[in-house]
């Protein structure tokens, strides 16, 4: 082992390290969470087979791949199926039939859904396996599911979990919705065909529009306040004129003088984009 393996950051080191994660990604290393950085530097460096820290920054300024790598290893992909049973609450007996009266009222029947930092695919699945139920027949589902994640991304398109991932996912989908295999369940293509995976950094601008909802869950803490700021803005700038947006449960978009308009239901408390033209 290189005898730099054996040191902690140096505080050069840590601030150089947590600056260019925060420019690339958003994502924000305090000093309470330095260690998480240093474990996952050190992993990086040993599969690297380099011998420094210095080294290594060298490397991942030239090398956008390795820039990935390492934006992957740095974050948390913990997610379950339907997670927040609230949340999945509001969305059925607030959000859809709200939305299925305004697509009516409009002539429209698509749905379009981004679930983003959606891991390995449990919410955008579980989203999927939810509309599926609730739209009339004659909607058509569209679900983006994006991560920073290259890793969790092929976990998600691929959409075989082991049993200890399907926790949470109600018997009825799991029989109407899942195909059972050896040690786990697979994904059906009818599920499968409704979710689109895609690489993307929050840092920067989806370009997608026309969203009827976001669901953005336990990503925006790993971000500062002006990094939080400028990626619910773009959220804001995705979505449709009548939309909602889901934060995580400890999330909140208190006092950041968003356009976005608080809404408590009899379930959980969400966020709606609600503009009336004359």
């Amino acid at each position: 082992m290189p005898a730099n393996m054996a040191e902690f950051l140096t505080d050069t080191d840590f601030e150089k390290y947590r600056t260019l994660i925060y420019n690339a990604s958003g994502i924000h290393f305090s000093t309470s969470n330095r260690s998480i950085l240093e474990s996952r530097l050190r992993e990086r460096l040993k599969s690297s087979k380099l011998s420094s820290m210095d080294e290594y920054y060298s490397l991942i300024n030239r090398d956008q791949n390795e820039m990935k790598g390492l934006l992957d290893s740095v974050t948390t992909n913990l997610t379950r199926f339907f997670r927040n049973t609230a949340h999945f609450q509001a969305l059925e007996f607030h959000v859809i039939p709200d939305l299925i009266a305004e697509k009516r009222r409009r002539g429209e029947n698509r749905i379009r859904v981004w679930s983003a930092g959606c891991s390995t695919g449990e919410e955008p699945y579980s989203i999927a396996m939810a509309l599926k139920e609730m739209l009339p027949p004659d909607f058509v589902i569209e679900i983006i599911g994006s991560d920073i994640s290259l890793k969790s991304l092929m976990v998600g398109n691929e959409g075989y979990y082991p049993e200890n991932r399907i926790t949470g996912v109600p018997d009825k989908f799991l029989t109407k919705y899942f195909d059972k295999r050896e040690s786990g369940y697979q994904v059906r293509d009818e599920i499968k065909r409704l979710t689109k995976f895609d690489y993307h950094n929050l840092k920067n601008d989806s370009g997608l529009r026309g969203l009827d909802i976001v669901f953005c869950r336990n990503v925006l803490i790993y971000f500062d306040e002006p990094a939080q700021k400028a990626t619910v803005n773009r959220f804001w700038d995705a979505m449709n004129a009548h939309s909602y947006l889901f934060i995580g449960h400890s999330e909140s978009l208190f006092g950041m003088n968003t356009q976005f308009e608080f809404l408590k239901t009899d379930w959980a408390c969400i966020y709606r984009k609600f503009l009336t033209f004359s």
